[in-house]
C-alpha cells in the first residue's frame, strides 16, 4: 500500500508514476480523491473548532454554577456541539474507509531503474547463461516424453478437471528430487531458513501481500464445513504469502535483519483470464509446487538483496544445466506489489522458446505498510521493513525443463549431476 501522505504531498508525481504502469484505465480517480481529501480536512478543522468551543463552554458552565446562575442555555449548546461532532465522526469514518479502499487498489510505484513499457515486448534482456543444445533428432516436448515416465494428464483431468496433473513413478520421484535439491541449495549455501507453512490463510493475510482485494478471482477459497457465516479462507497461490506475513504486526530488531526464508509448497491458482493459454502439459496449472525465497531487509539493503535473490535462482538453473536468460520487467509487465522485478526464463526445446521459471521482486515498503511490519533503527525509531520474494524455482516447470533439455534420442532423460544424489545415483531416467 502506498503512503497516503505521499499522495497528499505530491499527487501529480504519484499519478505520473502510476502512469508508467501503462494501465488502459487510470488506477486512481483523482477528482474523487481530491473531493474526499477536501471534505476530510473540512471535517477535521470543524471538529477542532467545535472542541475548542466546547471546552470554553464547559469552563463557562462551571463558572455559572459556581455563581448560582442558570447554565441551561450553555449546556444546550454543548449538547448540540456533541451531536455535531458525532455526525462529523461518522462521516469521517466513511471517508477514511473510502480512502483506504482507494489505497488498497493502487499498485506499487515502479523504481526509476525499472524500464518503461506497456507489455512484455518492452522487457529488457540483462544476460544469458548456457546455450541451447543442438539436437541431432527432433525434440520431443515434455508431454510426449513424460507420457512414458509417469506424467498422467488424463488422470489429473479425471480427478480434478483440466489443468491438473497426476504424477506416478519416475515422474513423481523426479519432482520430489527437484524440490529437495532446491531446498538444500538455498538452506545450505544461500543462508535461508527452511519453513513449513499453512496452505490455507485468512483474508487479511492476502491483503498484506497484495493478492486481495484486486486478485480475488485468481484465488481458490473455502469456508469451514461449508458454513457461509464463517469468514472465507484462501488456498495460497505462493508460499510468499505466509512467509512474508510471518513478520506481520511485528517490530524486528536491526540485528535480526536480513531475514531469509524458504519453503516448498503447493500453489493454487484459478488462472482466471488465461483460457486458451498453455493448455498443453504442465506449464500453466491450477495446482503446482514451488520453492519460494523471501527476504525481509532494511530499506537501504533491499536493492542488493534483489540482485542476490536473482543469483540464488540462477544457481538452481545452473546446477541443473539449464540454459536461461534474465529479463528486467518493464513497468507495464510488473506485478501489483512490485517496485522492480527480474524474470528468469528457461529454454524449452519442445517449444523452441524461453519460458518463465522464476520471478524475483523487490516490493520495498508496499507490503510492509499493509502488514505493519517494522524494524527498529539505530536511533531506536521504528521504520517499515522492505520485503522481497522470488521463485527458487517453480518445481513443475523445472521438471519440464529437465525432461526437455536433457532428453536423448531414445526418449530417455539424462539426470543432471546435481540431482543424482537425490535419485540414488541414477544417471538416466528411462521409460
Amino acid at each position: 500500500m502506498l503512503d497516503i501522505n505521499l499522495l497528499r504531498r505530491d499527487l501529480d508525481w504519484v499519478v505520473a508514476q502510476l502512469g508508467r504502469r501503462k494501465s488502459p484505465q487510470p488506477f486512481l480517480d483523482v477528482t474523487r480523491f481530491q473531493a474526499l481529501e477536501a471534505e476530510r480536512k473540512q471535517i477535521q478543522t470543524a471538529t477542532e473548532q467545535q472542541q475548542a468551543r466546547r471546552n470554553a463552554l464547559s469552563k463557562q458552565i462551571g463558572q455559572a454554577k459556581t455563581r448560582g446562575e442558570d447554565a441551561a442555555a450553555l449546556m444546550a449548546e454543548v449538547n448540540g456541539i456533541g451531536a455535531a461532532q458525532q455526525a462529523g465522526a461518522e462521516r469521517l469514518a466513511l471517508i477514511q474507509r473510502e480512502l483506504h479502499a482507494m489505497l488498497m487498489a493502487l499498485p506499487n510505484l515502479p523504481q526509476a531503474s525499472a524500464p518503461d513499457g506497456a507489455d512484455e515486448s518492452a522487457n529488457v534482456e540483462v544476460r544469458r547463461w548456457g546455450s541451447p543444445r543442438v539436437l541431432d533428432f527432433a525434440p520431443r516436448d515434455h508431454v510426449e516424453l513424460g507420457s512414458r515416465l509417469g506424467l498422467e494428464f488424463d488422470t489429473g483431468a479425471l480427478l480434478a478437471g483440466s489443468r491438473f496433473t497426476f504424477l506416478r513413478g519416475a515422474a513423481a520421484r523426479l519432482h520430489r528430487a527437484l524440490a529437495q535439491f532446491m531446498l538444500d541449495l538455498h538452506t545450505r549455501e544461500h543462508g535461508y531458513t527452511e519453513c513449513w507453512t499453512p496452505y490455507i490463510v485468512n483474508r487479511e493475510i492476502l491483503e498484506g501481500t497484495g493478492q486481495l482485494p484486486k486478485f480475488r478471482d485468481e484465488m481458490f477459497w473455502v469456508t469451514r464445513g461449508g458454513d457461509e457465516a464463517q469468514p472465507e479462507q484462501y488456498l495460497i497461490s505462493t508460499s510468499e504469502i505466509p512467509l512474508t506475513n510471518s513478520v506481520r504486526e511485528r517490530i524486528v530488531e536491526a540485528a535480526d535483519l536480513p531475514i531469509r526464508l524458504t519453503a516448498h509448497s503447493p500453489c493454487f491458482r484459478s488462472e482466471a483470464g488465461s483460457a486458451g493459454r498453455d493448455t498443453r502439459g504442465m506449464i500453466r496449472q491450477h495446482q503446482f509446487d514451488k520453492v519460494e525465497m523471501v527476504q525481509i531487509t532494511t530499506p537501504d539493503a533491499s536493492d542488493a538483496a534483489l540482485e542476490q535473490m536473482v543469483a540464488h535462482a540462477e544457481a538452481v538453473l545452473q546446477r541443473l544445466e539449464l540454459p536461461y536468460r534474465v529479463l528486467a520487467l518493464c513497468t507495464g509487465d510488473m506485478g501489483f506489489a512490485s517496485a522492480k522485478t527480474y524474470d528468469l526464463e528457461v529454454w524449452l526445446p519442445g517449444q523452441g522458446a524461453y519460458r518463465e521459471i522464476s520471478s524475483c521482486s523487490n516490493c520495498e515498503a508496499f507490503q510492509a505498510r499493509r502488514m505493519q511490519a517494522r524494524w527498529r533503527n539505530a536511533a531506536g525509531k521504528t521504520e517499515l521493513v522492505h520485503t522481497l520474494n522470488g521463485s527458487g524455482v517453480a518445481v513443475g516447470r523445472a521438471l519440464v525443463a529437465v525432461l526437455e533439455n536433457h532428453q536423448q534420442a531414445d526418449g530417455s532423460v539424462r539426470i543432471p549431476a546435481a540431482l543424482r544424489p537425490y535419485l540414488d545415483g541414477l544417471e538416466v531416467l528411462a521409460p
